[in-house]
């Protein structure tokens, strides 16, 4: 098992033990905004069982129908989780339209938001785990669930803070309409979730300082070449793609050419271990004298 399969199944655990806390915080003081946050848990387990699946296929390795692999799987299952993101802001909305509409007075709610904030701290802790990880195993899924598990965290502070503040005004109403904020906060967060994953899923470039980095590569490891242009990058998942023309002095062999060749796509792969190196060697009438200057 992988780590970042083992750490999908933690996400999954976790889900689950803190939907159970933050609904029995719900049961014991039937606060329209702890209801909230709850059902925003049920998200996380849903979205934590997508991630666990589309990270399983994205450990597949590559076959005759997917030459490239599987690795852009991942991004199918952040764009769920920002969907049903967007879908948990909704069935908030409708609860808080409820809570507004008919404010209730809270039943035991400093052992209700006890319960809560011991569902956040976990919360709190599991999402620096995953966010970390994901970024440092190049999860988009992980990334993505750590994400959403912070905005979980934001939106439960926040209701922690309404609950407290309906308590201490006498003023009931105070719960659904923290609700209602806690709907837009996360609604945000799933447009954040939603664009990132197109990102990827539109083979968007990489960061331009990376990019640059790439570049610098090739200029100092390309000798004997004349230059390289077309540099063209993608991610997919875990891996990083780059393609580039390499232009070589017409007279060169085809063995000299490969060593450099050969000598780039270590460089490349020694800075990105992930780095999927593809280049097309060309002769110097090719020179476009707009690339990659060799040094």
């Amino acid at each position: 098992m992988t780590k970042t399969i083992k750490l999908a199944v933690g996400s999954l655990v976790v889900g689950v033990g803190v939907l159970a806390l933050k609904y029995l915080a719900y049961l014991l003081t039937g606060s329209v905004a702890l209801y909230s946050d709850a059902l925003e848990s049920i998200v996380n387990v849903a979205t934590a069982l997508a991630a666990l699946l589309t990270i399983r296929i994205a450990a597949q390795p590559a076959d005759a129908n997917h030459p490239y692999g599987h690795h852009k799987a991942e991004y199918f299952s952040a764009m769920l989780e920002g969907a049903m993101i967007i879908v948990a802001a909704i069935l908030i909305m409708r609860e808080a339209f409820f809570g507004l509409i008919n404010p209730k007075i809270l039943a035991a709610p400093l052992h209700g938001l006890a319960i809560n904030g011991l569902a956040t701290a976990i919360n709190a802790i599991w999402c620096v785990v995953l966010v970390s990880q994901g970024k440092r195993h190049r999860s988009p899924a992980l990334v993505a669930d750590g994400w959403h598990l912070f905005s979980d965290v934001v939106s439960s502070v926040g209701v922690a803070v309404g609950v407290l503040l309906a308590i201490l005004t006498g003023w009931p109403i105070l719960d659904p309409l923290l609700a209602v904020m806690v709907a837009i906060n996360i609604l945000w967060s799933g447009w954040g979730v939603l664009k990132t994953s197109l990102g990827g899923l539109m083979d968007e470039a990489v960061p331009t300082e990376t990019l640059s980095r790439i570049r610098r590569l090739i200029s100092l490891h390309a000798q004997g070449a004349i230059e390289a242009h077309d540099v063209r990058t993608r991610h997919a998942g875990r891996l990083t793609f780059i393609e580039f023309h390499l232009v070589v002095p017409g007279q060169m062999t085809v063995v000299e050419a490969h060593d450099i060749c050969d000598r780039l796509e270590e460089a490349l792969k020694a800075d990105d271990e992930d780095a999927v190196v593809t280049i097309h060697v060309e002769p110097d009438h090719k020179a476009k004298h707009t690339g990659v200057v060799v040094l």
